[in-house]
């Protein structure tokens, strides 16, 4: 399904889909709104879906930062008139939320986080500069999943495509290094709000200790596994993310 990309003044593009209490997915570096496709559809009957599209390739170079994302989180939030919803995040994503959580903690009902940074992750890192070598591109995009199959052509093609621009290219291994320094720790124990983690026990991104080491920081978090799974269980398992997220909202609604 294609989703209408709406515009809030020029500063914002984001999908919203369905009605009810208000869901806010923050993607990844890589976070095409195809990732989420199966969870808008099950959710917009339930949910307001609402995807900011981030400026991951817009901002100036100082601005491309997680902080400098979570800004921009912040402004739609205001100029959209949110509250009360519920903030997930994938990778890159869930990093960029739990910034601008712990900075804004109000308008926040729950956190869902699935394959998060913000404390360790497995990047491409100094890898870039091979940017011209399609299959070094197609192997590290399957490494994302468990099941290499869902690294479709078309997936490994968008990849490759950011990377074979050099000022998107610059803007990743920007973004990839602020995550690294961004590291959250001990800030952690201030989230409030009831945290939904969502692991692959196959992940080697963001490797199952690192889910283990969000459940023992954030104070009021569960924790849940999906095995023969990788970094992106919103795509790789669906109906099983689904189902967990499901049950976990329903606790929460009201």
């Amino acid at each position: 399904m294609d989703y209408e990309i709406k515009h809030l003044g020029n500063k914002f593009k984001y999908v919203e889909e369905g009605d009810g209490e208000p869901l806010v997915l923050l993607h990844g570096l890589f976070g095409a709104l195809s990732n989420f496709k199966d969870l808008v559809e099950h959710f917009r009957h339930s949910h307001k879906v609402i995807i900011p599209i981030l400026p991951l390739y817009d901002l100036t170079l100082l601005e491309t930062t997680v902080g400098g994302l979570a800004r921009y989180v912040q402004k739609f939030i205001d100029a959209k008139g949110l509250h009360n919803f519920h903030l997930l995040g994938n990778s890159l994503g869930g990093h960029v939320g739990l910034v601008y959580a712990l900075k804004h903690p109000e308008p926040i009902k729950t956190i869902i986080l699935t394959g998060s940074s913000g404390l360790f992750e497995n990047g491409m890192g100094e890898t870039y500069p091979k940017r011209n070598d399609y299959e070094f591109m197609r192997k590290k995009t399957e490494l994302t999943f468990y099941d290499p199959a869902i690294a479709t052509k078309e997936l490994v093609d968008e990849v490759y495509a950011i990377v074979n621009n050099r000022l998107k290219a610059l803007k990743v291994i920007a973004l990839a290094k602020s995550a690294i320094r961004h590291h959250l720790g001990d800030e952690l124990k201030a989230i409030a709000a009831p945290t939904c983690l969502i692991w692959g026990k196959n992940d080697t991104i963001t490797p199952p200790l690192v889910a283990e080491e969000f459940k023992k920081l954030i104070p009021n978090s569960e924790l849940h596994w999906i095995d023969k799974c990788g970094h992106a269980p919103m795509m790789e398992v669906p109906h099983e993310f689904n189902r967990i997220l499901e049950a976990f909202l329903a606790k929460h609604k009201g």
